[in-house]
């Protein structure tokens, strides 16, 4: 029975993390079961799971349903699921993009013609020529389409059928609202390693969009990452009746984890227990200090967010120190040689302190935790190297990471604090991650997992590459997926709000005995990860919409502490 998993681009309220399967991983597990089986078994429970699903999700109920077969299993899955939704009286037609050439589909094709269903081998409209005919027949009747074009085994380049399949399905969905795209396993077309989108043999990337995908057997990783956010829609999961690996046999290895809302109690642990009741007895000692260095001219906002972040997230003491400001009369450069400017107070947060660097090189030897970078300007480099070789527990943004990237003595220093026992979180866009992988963003994107591993391998570091999917990555782990948030989130400052967070989060850790290996440091920054994320995916519960099409990083934290606190009272949605 298929099983709801988090939307990409909505909330998530499981509560155990979902393992991810590589391509090889999926078909070690796909012989493993067909192994143990008898024949077809699984290619009828799939198509059984994608009819099943099909009647439960078309609008209007009984609306006509085509079914889009490849030449491969993908396409049998297909056949089976046509079979029985013909069996249940539904208007179908299967148009055979590709003739079937696996066994199993060449079957599952023979029992669903025998049966009775009706075989196109052209569009029912032709596209994009006949798109004005399509519009009112679609918006009369509504259309269900299931695609089963492609799946696992899809290569570059994509056949042309499969292109102007694509294309066909693409433009009846522009059409009207009332075409509904189910695909089974994957959209056709996204590569389920790395959720990027195939081409065909001119460069032209092609995906079926969905806004249903039910995945087979395993759930991917690129379901959950780049172009897959996009293209998958809603993802539903059905394992067939089957475990990853046999009683006895060696389980085939985890590609990533999907992020699971439990980890939200890593970030209510320090201040509230279980059930959303507060803790008492502690004071603000106990939560560890937090210093945030940054602030540019003309950015100082960026500096001033991520501090309200650490804030609410938790940290004990908050201080900002900019790192170039103005003097008395709004004038640069107007303090004595040798002085630090001194920030002015931000009226939003005034608890949050204001110092010099001074002061925080003396702060050093206490431990806190410093977020470093937030609109950090051309001094942010002066700034590092006293950071990397002193500060016990470092996030490092924007600037910061700009400033490692361009120079090889940052970098060494950066590696070095592994070896020295000190904690490292760094947290890089795909253009930021480029420049410290000395690569561009295409191949950050191409592979973010990847991505996102090597550049934590070689920093020793723990990595949030941020982007749709964001990957949280560290040596000797487990990747984490996020499968929360969405484009409302692509706006300045919001970035900062995430690095200010972990700031807070981290040290807030003092009070429940800190963070005490990487394990957890990675399992804490998945957390905060998963709640940016969330802020940005609750809906007004009355109109079930998104309340506005931006969310600001000003707001973002104050959603972010409500959103904690609602699944702290179990409010999950």
């Amino acid at each position: 029975m298929a099983t709801a998993v988090p939307r990409p681009t909505g909330p998530s309220s499981f509560t155990a993390p979902w393992p991810l399967f590589g391509v090889q991983a999926c078909r070690t597990i796909e012989a493993q079961a067909l192994a143990v089986h008898p024949h077809m078994t699984l290619m009828n429970r799939a198509g059984r799971a994608v009819a099943s699903l099909a009647m439960a999700l078309a609008r209007p109920p009984g609306c006509p349903v085509l079914v889009l077969t490849g030449a491969g299993h993908n396409g049998g899955d297909g056949w089976v699921a046509a079979r029985h939704l013909h069996a249940a009286g539904w208007p179908l037609r299967v148009w055979e993009v590709q003739a079937a050439r696996a066994p199993d589909a060449q079957r599952a094709r023979r029992d669903a013609l025998a049966s009775g269903v009706v075989v196109l081998h052209e569009p029912p409209w032709p596209t994009p020529s006949g798109r004005e005919r399509l519009a009112p027949v679609l918006q009369q009747h509504g259309l269900l389409i299931v695609d089963a074009l492609l799946g696992l085994g899809a290569r570059e380049p994509l056949p042309v059928e499969i292109c102007k399949a694509i294309e066909w399905v693409a433009h009846a969905v522009d059409a009207s609202p009332s075409t509904l795209v189910l695909s089974v396993d994957l959209p056709s077309g996204l590569q389920a390693d790395t959720g990027t989108r195939l081409k065909d043999a001119l460069g032209q990337p092609w995906t079926v969009p969905a806004h249903h995908t039910l995945s087979l057997l395993t759930l991917k990783p690129g379901l959950y990452t780049h172009e897959g956010r996009e293209t998958a829609g809603q993802v539903w999961f059905d394992p067939l009746g089957t475990t990853p690996a046999r009683p006895g046999g060696t389980p085939p290895p985890v590609q990533a984890h999907l992020v699971p809302s439990s980890l939200l109690d890593l970030l209510r642990a320090s201040r509230i227990r279980k059930g959303g009741a507060p803790r008492h007895g502690g004071h603000k000692g106990a939560h560890g200090d937090v210093w945030l260095l940054g602030g540019a001219p003309g950015m100082t906002g960026a500096l001033r967010l991520a501090a309200r972040a650490a804030v609410a997230a938790g940290g004990g003491r908050v201080h900002r120190v900019e790192l170039e400001g103005q003097g008395p009369a709004g004038v640069q450069g107007v303090c004595a040689p040798g002085e630090e400017f001194i920030a002015a107070v931000d009226d939003l947060a005034p608890e949050v302190m204001t110092r010099a660097l001074p002061a925080l090189r003396q702060a050093l030897a206490a431990q806190p935790v410093v977020v470093a970078g937030c609109g950090g300007g051309p001094r942010m480099a002066q700034a590092l190297p006293e950071l990397l070789h002193r500060a016990p527990r470092l996030v490092l943004d924007a600037d910061a990471l700009n400033a490692i990237a361009g120079d090889g003595t940052l970098w060494s220093r950066l590696e070095a604090r592994r070896l020295r026992g000190m904690t490292t979180v760094l947290t890089p866009h795909p253009l930021e991650a480029a420049r410290l992988l000395g690569c561009n963003t295409a191949q950050v994107q191409g592979d973010r997992v990847a991505a996102a591993q090597t550049l934590a391998q070689r920093s020793g570091a723990t990595v949030v590459l941020k982007g749709a999917g964001s990957i949280v990555a560290t040596s000797g782990c487990v990747p984490w997926i996020n499968g929360s948030g969405n484009e409302r989130l692509a706006t300045a400052g919001t970035g900062d709000v995430l690095a200010g967070w972990i700031g807070g989060a981290w040290a807030s850790q003092a009070g429940v005995g800190g963070i005490g290996s990487p394990a957890a440091l990675h399992d804490l920054v998945a957390a905060c990860v998963h709640l940016h994320g969330l802020a940005a995916d609750r809906v007004d519960t009355a109109t079930g919409q998104c309340e506005t099409a931006v969310l600001p990083a000003s707001a973002l934290i104050g959603d972010m502490a409500r959103e904690l606190m609602r699944a702290a009272h179990g409010h999950q949605r």
